[in-house]
């Protein structure tokens, strides 16, 4: 065998690939879980809102969509903006931690080891 030679780096057994997504997936849901409980919180608090248009509010914000009650207050006001803000950065987050395996899958055949 040449020992100059490089060697193409293997990838990770397929059974190896789908358990490093599937931990990935559970960690994204953990993250939005925790989002969407921390929204749910600063609603039922701060607009004095029952658990359910919490959940609502927090959820619609969460994905996207806006809130569906108008807000009263002007804590509320500022959370809701804050939370807004949270969550699209929370967006980009989850989509990052889920396609990780994906992408270092793909890009992992074009890794050079590079020797001098």
């Amino acid at each position: 065998m040449n020992n100059n030679q490089p060697q193409k780096p293997l990838l990770i057994p397929v059974h190896l690939f789908v358990k490093k997504l599937t931990r990935n997936i559970l960690i994204g849901f953990a993250i939005i879980l925790f989002s969407l409980g921390m929204g749910m919180f600063g609603y039922h608090h701060l607009e004095n809102m029952n658990w359910v248009d919490a959940y609502v509010n927090a959820a619609m914000i969460l994905s996207g969509m806006g809130p569906v009650t108008e807000l009263k207050t002007d804590a509320g006001k500022l959370f809701a903006g804050s939370y807004a803000l949270f969550s699209g950065i929370v967006f980009l987050v989850v989509i990052a931690v889920i396609f990780a395996p994906v992408v270092h899958r793909f890009f992992h055949p074009f890794h050079i080891d590079e020797k001098k």
